[in-house]
């Protein structure tokens, strides 16, 4: 969570008319619900970035001790329909899917039912991981909920990668293969990082959410609405019917296009092909259920399950504290310097290092499809942003000054 000082100004009509809408209209269903100067700084960068052209929608919360201290929706949830971004907008999480996931493992651990330091093989005798070597490998399931287990994606690889030659899918795009048949192929591909030695963002979450269909008895879907989504009232899926989600968008250099079926987004930093999206995936019954990737559902019911790992009696303070625990210090550098991983998301070590105003030891991530999220324990505070736009949501500009902004609220 590192950014620039924030520089705000008004921007002229003549980058609205270039994007063919008028966004002030767009702003008139929108609403903050404080007139405090950090809820205005912040009603800037989300205007401004609309304005743009940068992002096209989305949806900011904030909350303090449990408490919405700022909520604002602005801009189109579908820019050619005009249809405008309400607070109850249903947008596609992506990696968002990850902490639901995350939090079912653990409350399958606090009844007794997982235990995260047995090997993954007592629950999945048929995932077999070898290294290069020809030897065996199983690593823990505490290894694989902090990506710590010598996995990969298939879009950190270079083109014709490993990956991509075992038709490994990384949750995002329509794959006609079973979750069991994906788990297969990742078996079969050796480890070229020993695990428990080095982090590296992976499949390792859609390999627990296997875990839990093997205990629970049900599908993914099923078993996170028994154990979490429905508990918490959250209208959370891995399916979805029906047309209400926020329409997906990619950036580009003249603003902000709707994306396309089966379309390729390069990743900065990666010389592979890019991540791979389906965005009719979640329309898709047949489709693999990722809990890594695949979930869609509201900010609310994001920000109730991150304060659910905040505080609360929903999961118990000992598995809290498990959660947010750093499993691998700040040479992993998850968002850069600084920053190391936990269960639940990358952890901050040391925010000097990281020329960051979020406390140490708070969590933060982000999804593909343009969101972020964080929780700064020592604040009491916890955040999501949701928008409609690949990448800038997620790691641009306008998620970084969201992260920076949302520390200058007053309760």
């Amino acid at each position: 969570m590192t950014s620039e000082p924030v520089e705000f100004s008004t921007e002229t009509d003549d980058t609205n008319r270039r994007h063919g809408k008028d966004v002030a209209g767009a702003m008139t269903r929108s609403a903050s619900s404080s007139d405090s100067t950090g809820a205005r700084n912040l009603d800037a960068i989300i205007e401004r970035s609309i304005a743009e052209g940068r992002i096209v929608g989305g949806v900011v919360m904030v909350n303090r001790d449990g408490a919405r201290i700022y909520e604002r929706a602005a801009g189109y949830a579908d820019r050619e329909d005009n249809r405008s971004v309400d607070v109850d907008t249903p947008f596609r999480y992506a990696s968002l899917t990850k902490p639901f996931t995350t939090m079912s493992a653990l409350k399958l651990a606090e009844a007794g039912r997982l235990n995260p330091d047995a090997p993954v093989s007592d629950y999945l005798p048929e995932f077999r991981l070898t290294m290069m070597d020809g030897s065996v490998a199983d690593p823990a399931l505490s290894l694989l909920m902090a990506h710590l287990a010598g996995l990969d994606y298939r879009f950190q690889q270079p083109e014709g990668g490993s990956y991509a030659r075992a038709g490994i899918s990384d949750g995002l795009d329509r794959s006609v293969v079973s979750l069991a048949e994906n788990l297969r192929r990742i078996a079969s591909v050796p480890l070229d990082i020993v695990p428990g030695s080095a982090w590296r963002y992976s499949v390792s979450t859609d390999v627990v959410g296997a875990v839990i269909e093997k205990i629970t008895g049900v599908e993914l879907d099923e078993a996170i609405r028994n154990l979490v989504t429905g508990p918490l009232g959250l209208n959370v899926r891995l399916h979805w019917d029906g047309d209400e989600l926020a329409k997906a968008y990619r950036d580009s250099d003249g603003g902000a296009v709707p994306m396309k079926d089966n379309d390729n987004v390069p990743l900065p930093l990666f010389e592979g092909p890019g991540v791979s999206f389906d965005i009719n995936r979640i329309h898709d019954r047949g489709a693999w259920p990722s809990g890594g990737a695949g979930a869609a559902g509201r900010a609310g019911d994001m920000l109730t399950l991150l304060e659910a790992f905040r505080g609360g009696d929903f999961l118990s303070e000992t598995w809290r504290r498990e959660a947010r625990k750093p499993r691998i210090g700040a040479e992993a550098q998850t968002q850069g310097p600084g920053w190391g991983y936990s269960w639940l998301g990358s952890v901050l070590i040391d925010p000097t290092a990281a020329d960051s105003r979020w406390s140490q030891g708070s969590v933060a991530w982000g999804g593909v499809y343009g969101a972020s999220w964080g929780i700064d324990f020592e604040r009491r505070l916890s955040f999501v942003s949701l928008t409609n736009t690949t990448l800038e949501g997620m790691f641009g500009k306008f998620a970084q000054d969201v992260a920076t902004a949302v520390t200058e609220l007053e309760s």
